[in-house]
């Protein structure tokens, strides 16, 4: 993409091609815990409200005290005692007394391992993954939507050891990377409201699409190419070329992505990857689909 696409492509989003990169990493760990909280309110369930507390440690990275989580959360003071003296005692948090702070335990560390290696999608893309990452060169995502984020599921680093915001179990935005949007491309109609609503539209670089009329466009696009693109639209000189993981009859699996160090110039040397992901997508859609059918006996 030249100069002039460049520029096209800022004023299509409403903004100037001044607009500084990285001035909206406001869209930080609360705005993301906002957006998955909308309809899990604190009369919910005691699952659901174990889960959003879960889901606050994951987005956090981070040892939390009692005091940020209730900043984070909308629950009373006497439930959140409750909820984590609960998942401590069931080792699902671990509480350090010196510190006061919390963080995920062993048994959920277990447990979200052995639902990673169980993984149909896991385990048939595993050696296309590598396939890709010897022949590519460049750095290989294997990622679903869940809430309508991006969960990567796996990752290869590529040649060049590019330092990324992804990794496998961590939640990105949607609609700013490339793998998000092929796989929101292909969505149904109902699930795509869904997740269009899930998105928070926050810019992150110059080239973040931060309209709802403008991301439309942009998954209609990726429709008819049949793939999508990251024009460092979720970290400044990060580029990528994604494609959705489709069965047969069209259902999404997942999404698949090959990025590398670059700018909005060199997406036309990415574009050219498209057929070999294209066909990786094919090959992993076939064998997470076998993996997936009953067993006759």
């Amino acid at each position: 993409m030249g100069r002039q696409e460049r520029s096209t492509l800022a004023q299509d989003n409403g903004v100037s091609t001044q607009a500084r990169p990285g001035s909206a990493m406001s869209a930080s760990a609360g705005t993301r815990e906002s957006n998955r909280n909308q309809g899990r309110m604190a009369g919910d369930g005691p699952v659901t409200k174990s889960l959003m507390l879960l889901d606050a440690f994951a987005e956090a990275e981070q040892p939390l005290r009692f005091s940020d989580l209730k900043e984070r959360l909308p629950f009373p003071k006497a439930t959140l005692h409750r909820m984590l003296k609960a998942l401590a005692d069931e080792r699902m948090l671990t509480h350090n007394e010196a510190s006061g702070s919390y963080q995920l335990g062993p048994r959920l560390i277990r447990l979200a391992h052995a639902a990673w290696a169980h993984s149909s999608l896991s385990d048939a893309a595993r050696p296309v993954l590598d396939s890709l990452h010897a022949e590519l060169g460049k750095t290989i995502h294997l990622a679903q939507l869940d809430s309508g984020q991006v969960l990567y599921l796996d990752k290869r680093i590529g040649n060049r050891g590019l330092a990324m915001f992804s990794r496998p179990g961590k939640v990105g935005p949607a609609y700013c990377t490339g793998v998000g949007k092929a796989m929101m491309a292909y969505l149904p109609e109902g699930a795509l409201q869904d997740c269009l609503h899930r998105q928070t539209l926050a810019r992150f670089t110059a080239t973040t699409l931060t309209s709802r009329a403008a991301l439309l466009r942009e998954l209609e696009a990726i429709r008819s190419r049949g793939y999508a693109l990251d024009r460092e639209e979720h970290e400044p000189g990060i580029v990528c070329i994604a494609v959705p993981i489709l069965s047969t009859d069209g259902a999404l699996f997942g999404g698949l992505s090959a990025t590398s160090p670059g700018t909005v110039d060199d997406i036309k040397q990415l574009e050219k990857l498209a057929p070999t992901l294209k066909e990786a997508a094919r090959i992993i859609a076939a064998d997470a689909t076998m993996r997936m059918a009953p067993t006759l006996t």
